[in-house]
């Protein structure tokens, strides 16, 4: 690992791709920037920055310099979203209803269709709006054509001729109805088969204002399917290409912004310290109390950084910033962390009434995976502000005692008394508290099979799931698994920069 983070070893290791490759790359992500920006959401609120380390010093940057690096910044978020998102997909704006844009645009829309109606309905006709409009479609249609499409290209050109329309509109020749049939057969081969029925209702509007008005809505969907489309389409070069991509735009953002690694510096530093902490302990018995022999214990850097991304699963997203490399996947992890707690209570719910049912019902598959159902159904509001978790036990300890009792019964066995169905209700709202020991315990295990999962995410088989996690392995596992990518694919990106701020933490420590 470099012993520095300077510069000069961060863009080295950031230049195995060419710069061809790098131009194409951007090209295909800012053709997509004006669609796409608008559907990047962030998935928290913005956490105010306190406590900032004096690393660096502040700097002063121009409008320019800002407006730039928001674009790059704007570009990398939307390549690594679409990597990362294998459902990402562009959808239709929708204004609210009530809002002042959309009052604004329906006015003007109408006032320009009330416009087209009128110059349509004066003897002569007056074709002025409805030729801009055809020759709108006809770009639009052209840009739905790909290399191939020669003969559709020439059709269009051939008989949406803005030329020969004018001709003919001045010698009063010219059949709007037959140029809204040619348009809407077009769009019916052109159009994703999703949109057959939109188009097929076309055909049933006579009017052309209302004609012309349906069909640049439709036009408007077919858009966001080719955008669609696009995405799908450079989704493969953008996953060869997007780690080299993300790193030259953060490096490009951190040398506009110096101080752009301290919260990473300081969540390195913590999972630094956290397990420097528990080796002293581990240690401290072997060594017979030598604590100033000189040889404490070593630190993987790998370790480390596992460490580290656990950390963020037990996160503060309300009081602590979230380092700056991870940023992009804030939301995402958030979720991992709403997902897991989830799983823990579930689990101690699982591992408190399997502990206290009669052996015979709890080799039952049918039965393990009936209940386990049945309390994730009760608990899947979770994460919302509302929910209660103390009253959702209540319920699920109810429910609970009745499925035991149930399966004893079928089983031909005696029912829970009623001091034992009190005690199983008493055991299971105790998991309300974080600090219940048998919460403690499962979410202790979730952490390891997740460090082991981080740490073997190269071999087969998977790991195990420690003991007690049997009923909510599969669970698990579909968590693990998106988590270990996530982490996997942010290393690739950034452990040129991790390693640095490592190597001069380790070499303190």
């Amino acid at each position: 690992m470099s012993e520095n983070l300077d510069k000069s070893n961060i863009n080295e290791a950031g230049k195995s791709k060419s710069s061809d490759s790098e131009q194409g790359l951007e090209d295909a992500v800012e053709g997509c920037d004006e669609a796409l920006q608008k559907n990047i959401k962030s998935g928290s609120p913005s956490t105010q920055r306190v406590q900032r380390p004096h690393s660096s010093p502040p700097r002063f940057v121009t409008v320019e310099e800002l407006l730039e690096t928001a674009k790059g910044v704007t570009n990398m978020a939307l390549a690594h979203e679409i990597v990362i998102n294998g459902d990402f997909q562009i959808k239709p704006v929708e204004l609210p209803e009530d809002s002042l844009e959309k009052r604004v645009k329906d006015i003007v829309h109408k006032a320009f269709w009330d416009c087209l109606s009128v110059q349509l309905s004066e003897v002569p006709p007056t074709y002025d709006r409805a030729i801009k409009l055809v020759g709108e479609i006809k770009e639009t249609l052209l840009s739905f054509l790909l290399p191939g499409h020669t003969r559709l290209r020439i059709q269009i050109t051939e008989v949406l001729d803005l030329d020969l329309i004018k001709q003919e509109a001045e010698n009063g020749a010219l059949d709007i109805s037959k140029l809204a049939e040619f348009i809407i057969g077009m769009m019916g081969t052109l159009c994703a088969p999703v949109r057959d029925e939109e188009v097929k209702k076309l055909k049933d509007i006579k009017e052309i204002v209302p004609l012309f008005r349906a069909i640049f809505s439709v036009l408007d969907l077919m858009k966001v399917d080719m955008a669609n489309f696009a995405v799908s389409s450079i989704r493969p070069h953008l996953m060869q290409q997007s780690v080299e991509y993300e790193r030259k735009q953060f490096q490009e953002f951190l040398e506009k912004q110096p101080n752009s690694l301290d919260f990473v510096t300081q969540w390195l530093q913590e999972a630094t310290d956290d397990l420097m902490s528990q080796k002293y302990k581990n240690a401290l018995p072997a060594a017979g109390g030598a604590a100033g022999s000189g040889d404490g214990p070593r630190l993987d850097p790998v370790a480390v950084q596992n460490y580290a991304y656990l950390k963020l699963l037990k996160w503060d997203h309300l009081h602590r910033p979230f380092p700056e490399t991870v940023l992009m996947d804030h939301s995402r992890f958030q979720e991992f962390q709403l997902q897991l707690e989830q799983l823990t209570v579930l689990g101690a719910v699982l591992l408190v009434t399997f502990s206290m049912a009669a052996p015979g019902i709890t080799s039952r598959a049918d039965f393990a995976e009936k209940l386990k159902m049945i309390v994730k159904i009760l608990l899947t509001d979770m994460h919302l502000p509302s929910f209660r978790l103390e009253d959702a036990l209540t319920a699920v300890g109810e429910k609970v005692c009745l499925e035991v009792s149930s399966c004893l019964s079928l089983c031909g066995l005696s029912p829970l008394t009623t001091d034992k169905e009190a005690v199983l209700k008493g055991q299971i709202q105790a998991v309300a508290s974080p600090d219940n020991p048998i919460r403690r315990i499962v979410d202790s295990r979730i952490l390891t099979f997740l460090d082991t999962y981080l740490a073997s995410s190269h071999q087969k088989p998977s790991p195990i799931a420690p003991g007690g996690l049997g009923p909510i392995q599969k669970e698990l596992e579909e968590v693990a698994v998106k988590f270990v990518r996530l982490v996997n694919y942010n290393k690739m990106v950034f452990s040129p920069y991790y390693d640095a701020i490592l190597s001069k933490i380790l070499a303190r420590s």
